[in-house]
């Protein structure tokens, strides 16, 4: 008997099935002595859609509302239907004994597997492969030690209740506030009350009010000192008439003396190892990655290189049982820019600390490590290249020392008033050598978008990090300038992707695996933007966080939920009970909605009408540009709002023009130069070879044409063929 192994993509079910020894290549799977492997594209069964459960759903109707089915269905997803029926046959084979799962090792992979054995009705034995790299090592060791697929029951119910939870609500909202506004408005589990995170912090901004203040600086030499009232004020001075009084009085001091001195040495352990999250947000602040794109660009790193270990992973730990490989890993790291940090590192025994390894923070996957591929940097793209090259940094940076620093402050004495002045040596890099000469030598960003923008605060500690002269208490200084600055308070930062999802993470909206699609589907329904490298809701989205009921804002109530998940992934949850709360919300939500008296007014309305029915037309931004779509939901005209290049040519610049609609017709533009000619055919543009015979044969008889006629075809032909 032979085993079926399914796979979630076909480029892993390749490298398996290479590892497996399965030769024997057919269009949906590959065959071996004992193994047989095939694939699915993603997903090959969803959830049935709402029609398929009562006819009446077909149509979005408020009163048909809410949709809760006593029992969720399953349905082949159309796309992907050809590789299912595929899978189906493999899995009826009677020389096929037993099912390994060989999906991602995660919740959605769990699924991707389990809907299809549901679907078939498997009934033999079934096995899970679980690995965290995608080695030939790791795949014969996984397949060396398979796990039983029935100790994963609990991830494919949690798993399961994580499908269904967002199909009852954001279905149910969705169509509710669609149907009650007659906007295409979509509200989900977790994107709305993202969405909410973003409003919040546009309210603060909103409400902030900026006041002047003003700092005194005063220099010594070789270094500033910064006034302050006394210890622990933030040197702000709130008028500028004292602040101008306290220059003055010192310009008349000739020194200062040292008051108070003091040297601390302080340490900074090294950063603990990636999760996908906090790899997320570094490849934003460093190198201006979305969520997104890292995602995919570390899943090719995973899949076709096999560099690194399993992405979709929320710890920053390893297990103890993988110290011994540690050393393999740093060896094929060895390349490149890379050879002579790890080489040192491998000189002596590696230190590994329970900041490293600690099998009591790790869940499903350790956190995200090179792996012991061989390393050809060369056949890495440049996105790939720099991604690589923060993984590779923080391994390094995990078996460095401390960096190491004296921190001296000082306090110094002038004409009665106290300056405050810091300094840094440093005294070992520790692991910070491995940043030195790169980009990632930047300063960490605030976390989570949360201090008052670069306040007073921000700007006098980095004044005040320089190098100090050798000082000693009662030390006189020459008193060499005073500087008076006038700032200004500054409101709160608008999130970043970096921000965004640290405040997620901190809410425990979505899953590390999750959390980049939700950020880029509140993009695609045009509910935020972005603008620059911040995250600004629209004029869709501050309405649509105003319609949607209260409770789906609140990120608590979500991150209630995702705890539940995860509590019924490790056997402690109670799945039914999970369902009918989840039930019993969507039903009261859709009836606040119902009861709602708000209006909804689109923000992109422009100042044309549709052609169909009258009612005025929205510009909506798309993948392939601007579309003009008529705002009545039940209208379906849309054409594209990016003018149309005509084949007449401008009279001055000789660009192509654009063609343009008016009250008094069709006209042709230049962009460049403004110049507007009407046209007075029907479409403005070139007529084609099919027209010119219409034409023709219009104007052809059996008798030859007057010289009228023919100089008036030429006309109109020359006229046509000009635009």
């Amino acid at each position: 008997m032979k085993a079926l192994v399914l796979a979630e993509k076909p480029s892993v079910a390749k490298e398996i099935a290479r590892v497996l020894g399965c030769g024997q290549k057919q269009k949906s799977y590959m065959e071996g002595g004992k193994y047989v492997v095939t694939w699915a594209l993603g997903h090959l069964v969803t959830l049935a859609e709402p029609e398929d459960y009562d006819v009446k759903y077909k149509n979005w109707e408020l009163e048909s509302l809410p949709m809760l089915p006593q029992k969720m269905t399953l349905k082949v997803m159309k796309e992907t239907s050809h590789q299912y029926r595929a899978v189906a046959q493999l899995c009826k084979r009677s020389d096929i004994g037993e099912l390994i799962i060989a999906t991602d090792a995660g919740r959605e992979g769990e699924l991707v597997a389990r809907w299809v054995m549901e679907l078939v009705k498997w009934k033999k034995p079934f096995k899970r492969l679980w690995i965290s790299s995608q080695t030939d090592k790791a795949i014969r060791d996984g397949f060396a030690s398979l796990k039983p697929g029935r100790n994963y029951d609990a991830l494919y119910a949690s798993a399961v209740c994580r499908a269904e939870a967002d199909w009852l609500i954001g279905l149910n909202m969705t169509r509710a506030l669609t149907c009650k506004y007659n906007a295409q408005l979509a509200a989900g589990r977790v994107q709305t009350p993202t969405l909410s995170i973003l409003m919040e912090r546009e309210k603060e901004i909103a409400e902030f009010q900026s006041q002047p203040y003003w700092t005194l600086t005063a220099g010594f030499g070789s270094f500033k000192a910064v006034w302050r009232e006394k210890d622990g004020h933030d040197g702000r001075i709130w008028s500028k008439d004292k602040a101008h009084e306290l220059s003055k009085r010192m310009d008349a001091s000739s020194d200062a003396q040292v008051d108070k001195l003091r040297t601390t040495e302080r340490s900074e352990m090294h950063p603990l190892a990636y999760d996908l999250t906090e790899l997320q947000r570094d490849a934003n602040k460093r190198l201006g990655f979305s969520a997104k794109q890292t995602s995919s660009v570390l899943q090719k790193l995973y899949e076709q290189h096999k560099l690194v270990t399993y992405p979709r992973t929320d710890s920053r730990y390893l297990t103890n049982d993988m110290v011994p490989t540690l050393k393999g890993r740093l060896e094929r790291i060895a390349v490149g820019p890379y050879a002579a940090a790890a080489r040192k590192l491998l000189r002596n025994p590696l230190k590994v600390t329970k900041r490293i390894a600690d099998d009591s923070k790790v869940s499903d996957h350790h956190a995200i490590i090179p792996t012991e591929q061989f390393v050809q940097l060369g056949a890495l793209s440049n996105d790939e290249r720099r991604l690589y090259d923060l993984i590779v940094r923080r391994f390094l940076a995990l078996f460095s020392g401390p960096y190491r620093y004296d921190e001296t402050s000082v306090t110094l004495k002038a004409g009665g008033e106290l300056f405050f002045a810091k300094g840094k040596t440093v005294k070992e890099n520790g692991w910070k050598e491995h940043y030195q000469g790169t980009s990632h030598e930047l300063e960490d960003d605030e976390e989570d978008g949360d201090a008052e923008g670069q306040d007073d605060r921000y700007r006098n500690d980095k004044q005040t990090s320089q190098t100090l002269p050798p000082l000693a208490i009662g030390q006189k200084l020459p008193l060499k300038m005073t500087e008076v600055k006038e700032l200004r308070t500054l409101p709160p930062a608008r999130f970043t992707e970096a921000s965004l999802l640290s405040r997620m993470e901190k809410h425990g909206l979505g899953t590390p695996a999750t959390r980049a699609d939700i950020i880029e589907k509140l993009l695609s329904t045009d509910t935020i933007e972005r603008a620059r490298n911040t995250l600004v809701p629209t004029g869709k989205g501050k309405q649509l966080i105003e319609l949607v009921v209260e409770e789906l804002r609140n990120p608590e109530l979500t991150a209630k939920w995702e705890g539940e998940l995860e509590r019924i992934a490790k056997g402690k949850g109670d799945p039914a009970a999970f369902m009918r709360g989840i039930r019993e919300q969507a039903a009261k939500w859709v009836d606040e909605v119902k009861r709602e008296t708000k209006e909804y007014k689109p923000h992109n309305l422009t100042h044309s009408n549709c052609p169909e029915c009258g009612k005025q037309l929205m510009e909506i931004k798309g993948k392939r540009g601007k579309t003009l779509v008529c705002s009545d939901r039940e209208c379906s005209y849309r054409r594209s709002a990016e003018p149309v290049l005509l084949n007449k040519r401008c009279p001055q610049c000789h660009k192509k023009m654009e063609m343009h609609n008016g009250k008094a017709g069709k006209y042709a533009q230049c962009r460049r130069c403004n110049v507007i000619e009407m046209l007075d055919d029907k479409t403005g543009t070139r007529m084609n070879k099919r027209e010119q015979q219409k034409l023709v044969q219009q104007y052809s008889s059996d008798e030859p044409l007057t010289n009228s006629l023919a100089d008036k075809l030429k006309a109109a032909l020359e006229k046509q063929s000009g635009q």
